[in-house]
This record gives structure tokens, C-alpha cells and sequence, in this order.
């Protein structure tokens, strides 16, 4: 049986194949001070929900990504190596974070064996070697249970039921804050809450689009 996302609580989406959201959980000590909970999420099906393209399917948007990634790192003084290729199945990891039902401490375990040690998750040796490493020898055995599969689809598609479309993503007072350049605003909103109350963040919220939606190519 699954469990629903409780959306009352203080919420942060994550999917271990984003760069930018092992740099958002590195500085946590930054963090608005709730208890957030951890949710995993296949990033993939955010994508396909809401018919958008992965950034490392645009060639020079990829370069970019990389890039970036490596400068936020160096700039915040954050441990970084990328694993061997880009992106990796992360749906091992993910699975591993929800039969265990993740802490930050073995969430943050986790993105560092990928992020700053550079390891690839997916093969069978390296992800053995994780699971000893979190506390959890008998990882591989515990992923292959239905259960643990249907509670990471129900994260899932939960998170698309509340507008979630990337990771990392905080939701907090039933607002979305998606990227780990959103810090700020999540710190500002934690401290000003009225301020998404305010005319001009009404106005710009509902703007209707000026330009009409193409039609689906058959």
C-alpha cells in the first residue's frame, strides 16, 4: 500500500540525476528552518507529464548545463566531480531513498557518492558498494519490491498533482520554488510570506499569453 504525499508539510522534490540538486542540498545550512520532507521523484515522468524537453537533449544547452553546474560549484566552494557520463539511470538510488524512506543524512550520502566522488550509481558494483556505504546491504534485493516501486509512482505523481515540474523543487505554503538558484526566494518568502500576496506578484502570476498555443502535429 502507498503513502500520499501529506501537502501541509514543508516538501522538497529531488531526483539523484540533477547537478544542481546536490548543489541546493550542500548548502543546507542555508535552508529556511522547517522540517522539509524528502521526496524522491522520477525527473523523466515530470518531463513527459508536461511535454518538456530534458537539457541534455539540446546539444549546446548541455555544454551549458555542465558547465554552469561546475562554476555554482567552484563559486560556492561546494566538493563537485561529475560521474562518468551524463545523464545515468537513477532509478536505482531513487528506489534505494524510498524503501528507506530517506533522511537528509542518507539522501546527502547518496548525491555525494554520485556527485562528489563522480560515481555511477547505475552498474551493479557501484551500487552494491552505496548500499554497504548508507547501511543497507541488502539494497539491490530491497528495490526489486513492487511495493518500494508503486510508493516512488505515487511520490510521483503526487508531485505532478501539485505542479511540480523539475527538481530540485521546495513547496512550501502551498507554493513551488523550482531550482537551486531559487534559494533566496525561498528564504525570502519563509520570511515574508504576504509578499506572494502583493499586487504585482498576483498580476504577473495570471498574466494571460499573448501568443496563440500551436496546434499538435499529427
Amino acid at each position: 500500500m502507498t503513502v500520499g504525499i501529506d501537502a501541509k508539510q514543508p516538501l522538497w522534490f529531488y531526483d539523484f540525476v540533477s547537478p544542481f540538486t546536490y548543489l541546493l542540498l550542500e548548502q543546507h545550512d542555508k535552508w529556511p528552518g522547517f522540517d522539509f520532507v524528502f521526496t524522491p521523484v522520477v525527473l523523466n515522468d515530470l518531463y513527459d507529464h508536461w511535454g518538456q524537453r530534458p537539457a541534455y537533449s539540446v546539444p549546446a544547452k548541455r555544454t551549458f548545463m555542465y558547465r554552469h553546474a561546475l562554476f555554482r560549484a567552484e563559486q560556492l566552494g561546494i566538493p563537485y566531480k561529475m560521474p562518468p557520463a551524463h545523464p545515468f539511470d537513477s532509478m536505482k538510488p531513487l528506489l534505494l531513498a524510498t524503501a528507506a524512506n530517506g533522511d537528509i543524512h542518507f539522501v546527502r550520502e547518496i548525491f555525494r557518492f554520485i556527485w562528489r566522488e563522480g560515481r555511477d550509481p547505475s552498474s551493479d558494483a557501484a551500487f552494491a558498494e552505496l548500499c554497504d556505504r548508507v547501511g543497507m546491504p541488502d539494497g539491490p534485493e530491497l528495490i526489486r519490491n513492487a511495493a518500494v516501486k508503486a510508493q516512488l509512482q505515487r511520490n510521483t505523481a503526487d508531485a505532478i498533482g501539485l505542479g511540480v515540474y523539475g527538481v530540485p523543487t521546495f513547496r512550501l505554503n502551498d507554493q513551488l520554488f523550482w531550482g537551486e538558484d531559487a534559494l533566496p526566494m525561498v528564504l525570502y518568502c519563509a520570511r515574508t510570506p504576504n509578499w506572494l500576496e502583493s499586487k504585482e506578484v498576483k498580476r504577473v502570476s495570471s498574466l494571460p499569453s499573448g501568443v496563440a498555443e500551436k496546434p499538435a502535429l499529427e
